[in-house]
């Protein structure tokens, strides 16, 4: 549409016209720039300055409610609820102004009043996880605790990465763990991991077992990873059954179903199977040897599907400690150590061999005979028994160094079917 002005005092007055609404619109923009720049401030009279500037918007009115409040050094109660109430005349759906209200009222020790902020926050946005988490913890500290669970709950369902800290809050308030699981916290792994892995590191190893057991009910797919810090906290304590009933379920929640073989050996996964390493049972094999590649191998094996294989390049003469693992074994107990080797072009007059050590109250030291050359798939044994008040062995392949300093070490080894099985004990002879 084109506007067709007849006249000159037609188009002054429109061009006064236009002068007048750029003037308006100038000044108003000139105001919220000075007004976001005072609360920009997040001073108390940068917020002050905002309110006059703009009376009218309730995010100023919110933000200096919210100075006067949390102001560690001189906060102001009263203050905050006159703001917080002036923010709501003009925006009463705010349902984070609803929350601080509350907390204000609360401070103020109006729990009546402080109640039905939180109410109103609750029902402006009901499915908010903060305005859960903090009507929840209101009721908390009422003591109304059936309701405050119901809604810290709420809260943990929609972001559960509060579940440690629900845990936490609740059990202060009623230390019945059966309940805070039933009541609290909903089903989900990841939160019963991250309440195992706090509790583990603070050494509360009775209420990780309890938060582990309800996991292990889930019978939900987790990784090996997650159970580490208990098993670790558990050997710390010398629950050594615990620690390894923990590490075989991990390992059946993981998906590691076909181990150990054979089914009473001390050995978790002699044989390869899982191709898992790391942890406390589990074989590890060192990163820091440069002259070994080691690997599991899927193409030569004595039985199963994997072995492991170590190559030696020829250009040191290594001293060699790992692969290792850690065997649970039962005191004062006899056992029979096995395993199935083959060599290729080992050159070397120091091979490989196995050794099992223990540590206290009764250090020792086991070691095969060493295997090198040209081997077929051979059958390794040695008897070992554990000391008195042994429950854990290291199980390493190693290497000494030769006494020849140029006598480096060449060729492959695979490795495959380890095991350490407890032995009938003896009759007493008559």
């Amino acid at each position: 549409m084109i506007l067709r002005l007849s006249s000159s005092a037609e188009r002054g007055a429109l061009l006064i016209v236009a002068v007048v609404v750029a003037a308006i619109l100038s000044y108003f923009s000139i105001r919220n720039a000075r007004a976001a720049h005072f609360a920009g401030m997040e001073t108390l009279y940068g917020y002050q300055r905002a309110t006059r500037l703009e009376p009218g918007n309730p995010r100023n009115w919110y933000l200096l409610g919210h100075y006067l409040l949390y102001n560690i050094e001189e906060p102001d109660t009263a203050s905050a609820i006159r703001a917080y109430r002036t923010a709501l005349d003009f925006d009463p759906l705010s349902w984070q102004v609803w929350l601080d209200l509350g907390t204000a009222y609360e401070l103020e020790g109006n729990i009546a009043l402080a109640r039905g902020a939180f109410v109103s926050a609750k029902k402006t946005y009901p499915l908010s996880a903060e305005v859960a988490w903090r009507y929840g913890n209101f009721l908390l500290r009422q003591g109304e605790l059936d309701p405050a669970f119901a809604e810290i709950r709420h809260a943990v369902e929609a972001e559960p990465k509060r579940g440690a800290e629900a845990y936490s809050r609740c059990m202060r308030v009623d230390p019945d763990i059966q309940k805070i699981l039933d009541s609290v916290l909903p089903p989900l792994p990841g939160i019963y991991v991250d309440i195992i892995w706090d509790l583990a590191n603070d050494g509360q190893t009775d209420d990780a077992l309890k938060i582990w057991n309800r996991l292990a009910s889930l019978h939900t797919r987790i990784p090996m990873e997650d159970s580490y810090v208990l098993v670790e906290a558990l050997r710390r304590k010398a629950s050594y059954a615990d620690a390894l009933r923990v590490w075989n379920q991990a390992a059946a929640l993981a998906g590691y179903t076909n181990v150990p073989f054979p089914r009473d050996s001390a050995v978790w996964d002699g044989g390869f199977e899982t191709g898992f390493m790391g942890g406390q049972y589990a074989w590890r094999i060192p990163d820091d040897v440069r002259t070994v590649e080691m690997r599991i191998d899927s193409r030569e094996k004595h039985s199963g599907n994997y072995s492991l294989r170590m190559t030696f390049d020829g250009r040191s003469n290594l001293n060699f400690t790992g692969p290792c693992t850690i065997v649970a074994v039962q005191p004062s107990t006899a056992y029979m150590f096995s395993a199935w080797v083959h060599t290729r072009a080992l050159t070397t007059d120091q091979g490989l061999r196995f050794q099992i050590r223990t540590g206290v109250p009764e250090p020792s030291v086991a070691a095969t005979s060493d295997f090198r050359g040209n081997l077929p798939w051979t059958q390794i044994q040695m008897p070992w028994s554990s000391g008195t008040d042994i429950h854990e062995a290291q199980l390493c392949i190693i290497r000494k160094p030769s006494d020849q300093e140029d006598n480096r070490i060449q060729g492959r080894a695979w490795v495959d079917d380890v095991a350490l099985i407890p032995q009938p004990a003896e009759s007493p002879k008559p």
